[in-house]
């Protein structure tokens, strides 16, 4: 290597070495700087947090966060509370109560003082996350307070809505009843909102939410209400069931207005009236029943005669059917049905005797039976007799019951016989085997009590076919009066002597009509007794 080069080489490496010292310098005085700059912020820091609260503290809910107790007291004075309140539409508005209108302030900085005194300054650079609560008391002029409270918008007439309850509306024909959802208004209660307004105040919250701190009057009964939808459910039974009351071809449709105009409802409550129900049932009665109505019967003489007597026809029971049809109601059971009876008739068309039954003409001392509109049967017969008051009443009847082996007890006899058949009280049909001679005009003076004396094949023949309710026709037809006899034959009726009463049950006295006219020991049936007035003709 040459000289030269040599000292070229020297050169370089001395260069080299230079600048190494210098970057050396150059770090140790970066680092320097930057030690000494951040002593003097951590020493700054150290200073200012002797009368500073560190980051991350709250006292009494308040962040205080790098405030001096003077700058805390500054902000209470500029402190304001956003008063959020509910319009009556549902919307909102917000009102501020400014700190110092009502004169916050802090009683006295001694608790502030003592956070101070417990902090730890050296760690200034840290959030602390202390949460501290103190006896700190807030001062501020409660009467202005509540000046300022009254002065909200919530408390001004023209501003407040009452609420409503929910409640279940009008019938509306075709439409029914709505459920009539609650308005929850815009009513303050004057002492939660003063207690939720203080409350803030005190805790130095930037807003209340008076509706969230449920400083609102609500409504009592909501659309949730159990009672209110018990009774919602009710009513759309009541008017939602469609009950149909059949009478042969005949229907009556109880339709939704009408049972609509039965609920009685106090408040949210709703029942039937029974009265109003029974009245609509009765208005049934009085259409399609027939019992003591004035009929017009074509006899087998080819003549029409009126008969306005009787007892037999269609007879609803009224108390009953009312009972049934507000159970419908109740259970919401539409349905198609026959109303409960009292006592029925052969059909709901007219004549509702049908075209089965009895046709006995007093007048001619004859009687028809007729099956199915074929005559089946004639007979003469021995009626009441009329000289001692016994006359055999005209009218229609049912056949009561019917019964084999009967004995007829009358005040002075009993009488036996083989077919019993009453249709009238203790009036009806019999054998007489007793009697050689029937019609004409023997009822005159040697009648019966108020039966039907029969011969014994007629009474037996008619036996087989009657049934209990089997129609009787009793009439009297002018111009039918048969050839008397000249003498009318003396048959009393067997064992006329006196003998023992003999009862038709234990303890139990006997039955006899008026008139004495015998009944049966054993006949346990007698006609219902009448509960209620029926209908009269016209009605």
């Amino acid at each position: 290597m040459g000289r030269k080069q040599r000292k070229r080489k020297q050169r370089k490496h001395k260069k080299i070495m230079i600048s190494k010292k210098q970057g050396i310098l150059f770090l140790s005085a970066f680092f320097m700087m930057t030690f000494l700059v951040l002593l003097v912020v951590y020493i700054v820091g150290l200073n200012r947090y002797q009368s500073c609260f560190l980051h991350g503290t709250l006292i009494d809910e308040v962040d205080v966060s790098g405030m001096s107790i003077a700058q805390l007291e500054e902000q209470i004075g500029q402190y304001s509370l956003h008063v959020i309140e509910r319009q009556a539409d549902g919307t909102v508005l917000e009102e501020e109560i400014l700190g110092r209108e009502i004169g916050l302030a802090y009683i006295s900085t001694e608790h502030l003082q003592d956070v101070l005194k417990q902090q730890n300054p050296y760690l200034w650079f840290l959030k602390q996350e202390s949460v501290y609560e103190t006896d700190t008391a807030l001062f501020y002029e409660e009467d202005v307070l509540e000046e300022k409270i009254d002065a909200l918008r919530g408390f001004q007439k023209e501003f407040v809505k009452e609420p409503a309850d929910a409640y279940i509306g009008d019938y509306i024909p075709g439409k029914g009843f709505e459920l009539v959802a609650e308005n929850r208004g815009n009513r303050l209660n004057r002492a939660r909102t003063a207690e939720a307004v203080k409350e803030a105040v005190g805790g130095l919250q930037e807003q209340v939410d008076l509706e969230a701190a449920g400083c609102y009057e609500e409504p009592k009964v909501t659309l949730e209400d159990a009672g209110l939808k018990a009774t919602y459910g009710k009513l759309q039974n009541y008017v939602n069931t469609v009950v149909t009351y059949t009478f042969g071809t005949q229907r009556e449709v109880l339709d939704a207005d009408t049972v609509a105009g039965w609920i009685i409802r106090k408040g949210n409550q709703a029942e039937l009236d029974p009265e109003l129900v029974k009245e609509y049932v009765n208005s049934l009665r009085k259409k399609h029943d027939t019992i003591f109505h004035r009929r017009t019967f074509l006899t087998s003489y080819g003549e029409e005669v009126t008969i306005d007597q009787g007892d037999y026809g269609w007879w609803m029971d009224v108390g009953q059917e009312t009972e049934e049809l507000i159970g419908l109601l109740e259970r919401g059971e539409s349905t198609e049905r026959i109303p409960v009876y009292r006592q029925t008739a052969a059909s709901f068309e007219t004549p509702d005797y049908g075209d089965s039954y009895v046709e006995i003409n007093l007048t001619a001392q004859h009687l028809f039976l007729y099956q199915n509109g074929e005559c089946v049967l004639e007979s003469d017969f021995v009626s009441g007799n009329p000289s001692r008051g016994n006359e055999t009443p005209a009218g229609i009847y049912g056949i009561t019951y019917k019964e084999r082996d009967a004995t007829l007890t009358g005040e002075t006899y009993r009488t036996p016989v083989s077919f019993w058949m009453p249709f009238n009280n203790n009036v009806g049909m019999h054998d007489a085997s007793w009697r050689s001679e029937f019609g004409r005009n023997i009822y005159m003076t040697n009648g019966s009590h108020g039966c039907i004396n029969l011969p014994y094949s007629a009474a037996e023949e008619i036996y087989g076919y009657v049934e209990k309710g089997t129609p009787v026709i009793c009439y009297h037809l002018p111009g039918t009066e048969p050839e008397p006899l000249p003498e009318i034959p003396l048959e009393p009726e067997p064992e006329t002597e006196p003998v023992p009463v003999i009862e038709t049950e234990p303890g139990a006295g006997p039955v006899t009509e008026a008139g004495s006219e015998p009944v049966t020991e054993s006949g346990s049936e007698q006609q219902a007794v009448v509960e209620e007035p029926p209908l009269t003709e016209g009605q």
